[in-house]
């Protein structure tokens, strides 16, 4: 079976009426809180299915599939710790921005520590979200290039200019309904986009299971789950990822960061209607997202079986990253494959719509409103979210491009995923510890604050496998990515504290 007419046409259709709903869902704006914050009223559990949508999306469907597909299921361990990590971002991070009239998380380092330290962290916000997810769009020009290349219109491009068109076509359909509609035309099209998208996964299960060799029984080592690692000397156990003790931890450490600090999500926090409301759509969406990865890791199992475990260049692909892509593309019959490929794309547009909003609203009232726009109009201000809306999508189109030229120089790449969460692990570190640095510690003033955090950013350096690591005398002691957040968040809030001291000393 290949890609037919009908299946384009059902691409279409999804698209153009995604972008009718999401303008439709908008309602009118007339200031920077409608836009960014939707009023402060929408309802937490829609909220709480934004938040899944927005932090899993393209990675989810395309990625954990192939991790799956060349390892087992230890990735699992890791959803453990966002659970975790939630529970204690709801219970004591939330609090904290709800005393306030916060409108991003880096208002509260300002309130704490003064303007220096929340625009060193917005700054940071921004250049993580702008690789993370220049990542994130680059996986959802995947299935789409795959698409481009088998229908033969574009027989004479190369993957990189195929990947480059989709990469353009993507944002320029969800620059559409974010441009106009903000948060909440975001929001409530994440909750429809994620009910296509794992509906999409099903529909993809059942022919899976339907279609599945005679004869190829699926490896016992491919159903692990935990994985103890005590076997391992200290250096491999670090840099291993997936034992339990790192993926717990790390996980719980990773979701501190990236619910509690990242503006991204707590934007969509910020958007209920009270702490409550909050509460709940953070604490129920580690729960959701933890069965949501468990979904796709069997997605990956189940295509395991299904190409009897062949790698990635014998089935004709570039990265095992595509073999989802193919799956949809090839196997499934006339209709269901759009159907599919759509729901792809409401996972792309889902993720991607929640970056632009967030980037913008970070950057109007971070970076841009304190020095530039102190006497500006509500409608001024407005317009001005929509041009940085507008232009943080071009920037966004070419990371992704840049990503695309990486991934397809050849040699051994990690999965997308893991590199999607290696970038925002890194930066999260530094958001992480002078956030915990400013809760619980009173003493330490911004001087200390803004030493931590740029120590914790430049340590890791030392720590990651990387340029620097291959410069050090002898073997360097790489940690696995999901101790990023954790090492640099301990850097950031001993330097701070030890600042203090050292400063009290003198005084």
């Amino acid at each position: 079976m290949e890609f037919s007419y009908i299946d384009y046409l059902v691409i279409i259709v999804y698209l153009v009426g995604v972008a009718f709903l999401g303008l439709r869902a908008s309602g009118k704006q007339t200031s920077t809180k409608d836009y960014f914050l939707g009023g402060d009223g929408i309802p937490w559990w829609a909220v709480l299915f934004s938040i899944v949508a927005t932090e899993t999306s393209t990675l989810t469907f395309i990625s954990i599939p192939a991790v799956a597909y060349g390892g087992n299921l230890t990735f699992l361990q890791i959803t453990v710790g966002y659970v975790i990590g939630r529970v204690i971002v709801a219970l004591y991070f939330l609090p904290k921005y709800y005393e306030g009239d916060l409108q991003t998380a880096y208002t509260f380092l300002e309130h704490r520590f003064g303007s220096v330290m929340r625009n060193a962290a917005s700054s940071t916000f921004l250049i993580t979200r702008l690789l993370a997810d220049g990542v994130r769009l680059f996986a959802t020009a995947i299935p789409l290039a795959i698409i481009l290349r088998l229908g033969g219109a574009f027989a004479g491009w190369g993957d990189l200019e195929l990947y480059a068109l989709s990469i353009v076509v993507i944002t320029s359909i969800t620059l559409v309904y974010t441009f106009f509609g903000g948060i909440k035309a975001v929001v409530w099209m994440d909750f429809v986009q994620m009910i296509v998208y794992i509906g999409g996964a099903f529909i993809a299960i059942g022919v899976m299971i339907g279609n599945l060799p005679t004869g190829f029984e699926l490896p016992t080592e491919k159903l692990q789950i935990i994985n103890l690692g005590f076997d391992m000397n200290f250096r491999d156990f670090i840099a291993q990822p997936y034992t339990l003790i790192t993926a717990i931890v790390g996980g719980a450490v990773f979701s501190l960061a990236s619910h509690g600090t990242d503006q991204l999500l707590v934007q969509r926090v910020l958007a209920t209607r009270d702490l409550r409301s909050g509460q709940k759509a953070m604490i129920w969406s580690g729960i959701v997202a933890m069965l949501q990865f468990g979904l796709f890791l069997g997605v990956g199992l189940l295509l395991f079986m299904f190409y009897e475990g062949l790698p990635a260049e014998a089935l004709g692909l570039a990265t095992t990253d595509e073999i989802f892509a193919k799956f949809i593309v090839q196997e499934l019959p006339v209709g269901v494959s759009g159907l599919i490929v759509a729901a792809l794309f409401a996972a792309a547009m889902s993720s991607l719509s929640s970056s632009l909003n967030s980037l913008a609203s970070s950057t109007i009232y971070d970076l841009y409103k304190p020095y530039f726009g102190k006497s500006n109009s509500d409608a001024q201000d407005l317009s001005m979210s929509r041009n940085f809306t507008m232009g943080w999508g071009v920037i966004l189109s070419v990371s992704a491009i840049f990503f695309a030229v990486l991934q397809l120089q050849g040699g051994e790449r990690p999965a997308i995923v893991e590199l999607g969460l290696g970038i925002a692990s890194y930066t999260y570190g530094g958001l992480l510890g002078a956030f915990l640095l400013g809760m619980f510690f009173t003493k330490p003033n911004k001087t200390d604050a803004i030493t931590g955090f740029f120590c914790g950013l430049i340590s890791l350096l030392f720590m990651v496998q990387g340029p620097i690591q291959n410069i050090l005398p002898g073997d360097g002691l790489a940690i696995a990515w999901p101790l990023y957040t954790l090492a640099g968040s301990l850097v950031v809030m001993g330097v701070g504290l030890l600042s203090h001291k050292v400063r009290s000393g003198f005084e």
